[in-house]
């Protein structure tokens, strides 16, 4: 597991979890680099919007950007 950068110097905002969820992660924290369950949450958090953003940026196959090419192409857009 790759921590991610520190991010102490950011701002942050609060935001209220179940209390119940809140002492799952701390449970589950317990002997981890992670040293609060902000720390986890923002953790977690970040790898699902990374893996989001990823999926987003591939969201053409190569089929389909050489159709739209192609389209442009024929549309006198691109050489």
């Amino acid at each position: 597991m790759t921590m991610p950068e520190k991010t102490e110097n950011e701002p942050s905002t609060t935001i209220s979890i179940p209390m119940t969820l809140a002492k799952k992660i701390e449970k589950r924290i317990k002997g981890t680099p992670f040293s609060s369950p902000s720390a986890y949450v923002t953790y977690v958090l970040g790898e699902v919007l990374s893996d989001v953003e990823d999926e987003t940026k591939e969201s053409f196959s190569k089929e389909d950007e050489e159709r739209v090419k192609a389209r442009l192409r024929s549309l006198g857009y691109m050489d």
